[in-house]
């Protein structure tokens, strides 16, 4: 057998690329480099605002060009670090030498050792892990999952006074409106989003076990902790006082939790809108040449929906088993971690491709209303909660004797089918006050949908 040219393992970096390569900006290896050297020229760049050892501050023009190495990171850079770290094989001491490289280019060796000072690799890659997931979330993921809730909001008003069929266990139940289920998915999501937004990116910056120690040897006067403190959050990140050479990654775990129930959630509709349209309340509108089935010329297969399905479940199981692993770190310290931060654009890359395959679905059903109202005039015995309901109140307020009027429905309709003529003479014969029998003899199906209408401005 011929051997292949090199391939993406992973159908994220192959097929589905494009729909999901924007993560690629921050939550890659040449992204984490990048954050890398950005904090570590951003420490370097404190250090002498501060004048630690007799330093100056560095001018406007040393600083822009410091900077600049973060800004123009290109390929050229990630192939640098490559080389790099081939030789230390180890990737932070790798940024470390590549940075002190551009001091020497820029005729800053003086403050060389102020590169990686006092830092353990935890110190510089928990910052960096922060800032891209930081920047991932708010800027590609989050952006897609307020797009397919906007795209739910829309429906759900156009769709608001669409009545249609309820099927609680399955079964026929009391009637709602398309509008109303949709915007539920709306609203669920809608927490979640307001839940991530107040996500605190947490980020340490204190040594070897998180105790300041070689800093208080190098420089015992310096309020080490307030310079730390400022400098996470210079960075935009929350500082983090207390832990050992690790950050606890306790942020993570509840991000990826908040997601993963996202994930979730989108699972549920997706399956929802897949039932839906194999009830036939949702036509597909079909795409110019795109095939359904290799051998049914007919079909038109909802495969957005079972694609985001899987994707969703891979997502969750990633982003799940993250939260799991990253708040157990041995004593000070151990590797359990490292390996699995890699994986964090693969857990939001599933769920990113979801997002995508959801949005395009969406955008290629239409209701069938006249479907909706059919299957509705099919099941007339759902209005046997509004009779029983009624005749109830009717008891309590002394215009009825009827013993037990949820058995009485219950032998009617149970299990049965039972048209408008049946329920018109049932209720006709029912002892209840004249205007609640009138309210019961205009009900339909379709106007058996209470407030949904209304709750769709819940939104």
């Amino acid at each position: 057998m011929m051997s292949l040219p090199a391939q993406p393992l992973s159908p994220l970096d192959g097929r589905y690329r494009s729909a999901v390569g924007d993560l690629g900006e921050y939550l890659s290896e040449a992204g984490l480099n990048r954050a890398r050297v950005h904090v570590e020229v951003e420490w370097l760049i404190a250090q002498t605002d501060r004048g630690f050892f007799g330093t100056a501050a560095l001018d406007d023009s040393q600083k822009a060009a410091l900077r600049q190495v973060v800004t123009d990171f290109g390929q050229a850079d990630i192939d640098e670090l490559a080389t790099l770290e081939a030789t230390t094989r180890h990737d932070v001491k790798a940024v470390e030498y590549y940075v002190r490289r551009r001091l020497s280019t820029l005729g800053l060796d003086a403050v060389a050792e102020l590169t990686h000072f006092a830092c353990t690799s935890e110190d510089i890659n928990n910052l960096s892990y922060a800032i891209t997931v930081r920047d991932a979330v708010e800027r590609v993921w989050l952006p897609k999952l307020r797009s397919v809730i906007e795209t739910l909001t829309a429906m759900a008003r156009e769709h608001r006074d669409a009545a249609m069929l309820s099927r609680t266990h399955g079964q026929p139940a009391t009637p709602s409106t398309m509008g109303k289920e949709l915007a539920v998915f709306a609203h669920r999501l809608g927490r979640i989003v307001a839940q991530v937004e107040q996500t605190e990116y947490l980020g340490k910056f204190s040594g070897a076990t998180g105790t300041f120690s070689a800093h208080v040897v190098a420089a015992p006067d310096v309020s080490w902790p307030q310079v730390s403190q400022e400098f996470v959050e210079s960075l935009g990140l929350s500082w983090n006082p207390l832990t050992t050479q690790i950050e606890s990654h306790d942020w993570q775990a509840e991000l990826y939790g908040r997601v993963s129930h996202a994930n979730r959630v989108l699972h549920n509709l997706a399956t929802d809108i897949w039932t839906y349209i194999s009830l036939g309340y949702f036509r597909q509108i079909p795409a110019a040449g795109a095939t359904g089935s290799s051998t049914m010329p007919h079909k038109v297969n909802p495969i957005r929906f079972e694609n985001a399905e899987a994707n969703l479940e891979l997502s969750s199981a990633v982003l799940d088993s993250l939260a799991a692993t990253l708040v157990t770190s041995r004593l000070q310290r151990d590797l359990t971690d490292s390996s699995a931060q890699r994986n964090i654009g693969v857990g939001f890359g599933h769920s990113l491709l979801a997002l995508d395959n959801i949005q395009r679905g969406l955008g290629e059903i239409d209701l069938d209303r006249a479907l909706l109202l059919d299957d509705l005039d099919h099941n007339w015995e759902v209005l046997g909660e509004a009779i029983q309901t009624v005749i109830r109140a009717e008891v309590v307020a002394g215009r009825s004797t009827i013993s037990d009027p949820y058995a009485l429905l219950k032998e009617l309709t149970r299990g049965k089918r039972v048209g408008a003529a049946e329920l018109a003479e049932f209720v006709g014969g029912l002892e209840i006050g004249d205007e609640a029998k009138q309210r019961l003899l205009a009900l339909t199906p379709p106007t058996y949908v209470g407030l949904a209408d209304e709750l769709v401005d819940r939104l």
